[in-house]
């Protein structure tokens, strides 16, 4: 947990922040600036959230819940594995997605891993996309872009206006919204962190997509307001040097660990052709094969 976390909630245990402080929306200010107070209406707050179609574009290489055994989705559970027993062990709800450059995959992991999760039963998981500078998310599920994220910093719309529900999931998404010449001020807006501290009283997962490391301040500044870190590596494209300096240019140690990413695809499916090929429903017994665990 960052120092300004810390100091956050020693002043809420001191009393700094007054539950019984006169309402902040009557003093004018923004919808986002009234989270600073306790609000028991968080609780019913993904009632009125709007749902919208599980209709994925064509070209988003979103893994399918309908064929489950296929190489791609088995790798994003096996990392949905290895992080809700990371979470087990300490209290980890907020993750930051990115990548040492642009085109190295983390919308793709950032996506699918927000799938996976909510593939749970009841674990409600949601995807943010805070990639102001190039969103992708409402592309993905061919939504609306805005209203998403900076219109609701900028105290334009609620909360749950700001949100969508995918179908009949545990998914949920925030899109990034309306363009805004300032992305890193607007991230600079202690709204933000009052709102990513909120949302774990919802979500189990809160997911965030965010821009490069070594392209923009934006992860850096995201990574100190969240529990933890996953890195994107693309294999051909990522340097080690890239990765070292990306590694180096967070503000704390809080890396869950990276996703290697652009693995060949006959390599993946050998594996999972051969372990699958083992099983079929109508058996009374499953033989036993050995697999190799995937590496993310």
């Amino acid at each position: 947990m960052s120092r300004v976390h810390d100091a956050l909630r020693r002043a809420e245990q001191t009393g700094a922040l007054d539950p019984n402080a006169p309402d902040q929306r009557a003093a004018g200010r923004s919808p986002a600036a009234a989270m600073l107070d306790p609000q028991p209406a968080m609780q019913g707050l993904l009632d009125l959230v709007r749902t919208i179609p599980y209709n994925p574009s064509p070209d988003a290489l979103i893994i399918d819940p309908l064929h489950p055994h296929e190489a791609p989705t088995e790798e994003f559970r096996s990392l949905r594995t290895r992080l809700n027993h990371m979470q087990s062990l300490q209290p980890i709800h907020t993750a930051v997605v990115t990548s040492p450059s642009p085109a190295e995959g983390k919308s793709f992991a950032a996506t699918n891993l927000a799938l996976a999760e909510a593939q749970l039963a009841g674990n409600l998981t949601l995807l943010c996309d805070f990639d102001f500078r190039r969103p992708i998310v409402h592309n993905l599920f061919q939504t609306d872009r805005s209203p998403g994220i900076t219109d609701y910093l900028q105290g334009k719309v609620q909360l749950h206006e700001a949100m969508r529900k995918i179908g009949d999931t545990n998914l949920y998404i925030m899109t990034a919204g309306e363009a805004v010449i300032n992305p890193l001020e607007l991230l600079n807006l202690k709204e933000v962190k009052h709102m990513l501290d909120k949302l774990p009283s919802l979500f189990n997962w809160v997911i965030l997509d965010s821009p490069p490391l070594l392209f923009a301040a934006d992860a850096n500044l995201l990574s100190t307001l969240c529990h933890g870190t996953i890195l994107v590596a693309r294999i051909g494209s990522t340097t080690i040097d890239s990765m070292t300096r990306a590694m180096q240019s967070l503000c704390q140690n809080n890396v869950l660990g990276i996703v290697v990413n652009g693995a060949r695809r006959g390599e993946l499916y050998s594996k999972y052709t051969y372990y699958h090929s083992y099983y079929s429903p109508k058996d009374e017994k499953v033989e036993e094969a050995t697999e190799t665990e995937p590496e993310s």
